[in-house]
């Protein structure tokens, strides 16, 4: 029975590291098709919709109370994963490639050691500084062949998507506590419904103007799949991963999602990626993964929000 679990919450895992990496062509397409704000009002009319059906399934009519010192810092940190991070991983990708996207937003690890610094919560060891030093040489030669090139759109998505990746950074350094005071699902719930609000009216004005009506059923089915398998049921399934393998274990999985999103993407959206792009890949992801797993326990990270 055990050896089945473990076999099974393997296959789960990499199922959903197969849909994150394709995400990003998915979403760049509907971004082509819709705008992003038109993307974004979608989500943030499906999302709520399914963190209330996930207050009803794990509550039912009870849901829990948090203080109003709580609540305000749901809302805040909702406001930080939902409104800001998302907002700015929307336009990167668009603005970027599927690849860059998913290989930028990998680096999120080593923010997350900064920020930790920066506050004093812990030292970086040596192999850490070690893995932000390769992990930053890598991501300049990775992006080097659009500097040349005169890139500057991609390039500033690219930059965009670093920013990005900060923030989320930070949300993970923020929702911790509240995560340990009241549960996972409680905390996204309640992140989802508060802190999407700011992003849905922001979008709202030219979302709501996009050419819905030239979406086709199977469009319609993609637009879904892309906002709740991959943004809602991908993070439970993720989280049950995490519960039955160990993070330690269930966290090296997520480097395969940019090789992931570059084979989707060269399949699917004739994306090419030369020596020297495939050399910063390889480099960064090195570095990211020096700086989380050598000489030092993996610590818990909440899947991506996107």
């Amino acid at each position: 029975m055990h050896a089945r679990r473990e076999g099974l919450s393997l296959a789960v895992a990499l199922f959903v590291v197969a849909v994150w990496g394709a995400n990003f062509s998915l979403q760049k397409f509907y971004f082509a098709a819709l705008s992003p704000s038109g993307f974004l009002v979608a989500r943030y009319l499906i999302m709520p919709a399914c963190a209330l059906l996930l207050l009803l399934w794990r509550f039912g009519a009870r849901w829990p109370r948090l203080s109003r010192r709580d609540l305000l810092l749901v809302a805040w940190v909702g406001f930080v994963g939902h409104s800001v991070h998302i907002g700015m991983v929307t336009w990167g990708i668009h603005w970027s490639t599927a690849f860059s996207s998913s290989l930028i937003l990998a680096c999120g690890p080593i923010f997350t050691l900064i920020i930790l610094r920066a506050m004093g919560v812990e030292r970086l060891h040596r192999w850490q500084v070690v893995g932000v030093g390769i992990a930053c040489l890598g991501v300049l030669v990775f992006l080097s062949d659009k500097l040349l090139g005169g890139q500057w759109r991609a390039t500033g998505g690219d930059l965009f998507l670093l920013l990005a990746a900060s923030v989320f950074s930070y949300y993970t350094v923020a929702v911790k506590p509240l995560v340990e005071r009241h549960g996972a699902v409680t905390v996204m719930a309640y992140a989802t419904l508060l802190g999407g609000v700011p992003i849905l009216l922001a979008a709202a004005p030219t979302g709501l103007a996009a050419p819905w009506g030239t979406l086709s059923m199977l469009g319609w089915a993609g637009l879904l799949w892309s906002i709740v398998m991959s943004s809602f049921v991908g993070w439970l399934l993720w989280a049950w991963v995490n519960a039955v393998r160990g993070v330690a274990r269930t966290a090296p999985l997520q480097y395969l999602m940019p090789p992931t999103a570059a084979l989707v993407a060269w399949v699917f959206t004739d994306e090419r990626f030369g020596a020297v792009k495939m050399a910063g890949a390889a480099i960064t992801l090195a570095g990211v993964a020096v700086a989380q797993f050598v000489g030092t326990r993996p610590r818990e990270n909440p899947a991506p929000l996107d």
